[in-house]
């Protein structure tokens, strides 16, 4: 979609970005945690556990939230990744996010949002990655696989 054809379509609807966080988990076999969207937007792929910052939310708050939410495990933040953006406005979508490396201090990872947001979650490998990555997991990913080769961009 052309500049022009942009303004002309957000004439229509006025669509504002919304702001949300990512976290990246690792765990001791230098696997990444992976959640399934059961929904929209991004419904059937792979991607790290997060959400939406609710208003007057700290992103740092909002991460330790969703993954609480999410996958039963309560987290400290390490410190921000990287920033992901993700504008698709076919889908009426504009996401800024911020994602956190997170460090695990309590709690199994578990799927709790089986009836909802989430059909699956697994451990993967780096090295083994599903190949359908939700668009707003990739630049985490890429930020690690980088990182681990010496080439970190943030």
């Amino acid at each position: 979609m052309n500049d022009m054809e942009l303004r002309t379509w957000t004439k229509e609807r006025v669509v504002f970005p919304r702001v949300g966080v990512g976290a990246v988990i690792i765990n001791d076999q230098d696997e990444i945690l992976l959640v399934l969207r059961n929904r929209n937007p991004e419904k059937g792929m792979w991607s790290i556990p997060g959400g939406k910052v609710d208003p007057y939310e700290s992103l740092e708050h909002c991460v330790m939230r969703e993954v609480q939410e999410e996958v039963n495990l309560e987290v400290e933040v390490k410190g921000l990744l990287c920033m992901a953006e993700t504008i698709r406005p076919e889908h009426e979508e504009h996401w800024v996010s911020a994602i956190y490396e997170v460090a695990v201090k309590g709690g199994e990872a578990q799927n709790m949002e089986s009836e909802g947001a989430i059909a699956d979650l697994k451990w993967y490998s780096l090295d083994q990655l599903p190949v359908n990555l939700a668009c707003f997991s990739i630049p985490a990913i890429e930020q690690l696989l980088n990182r681990s080769k010496g080439l970190s961009k943030c």
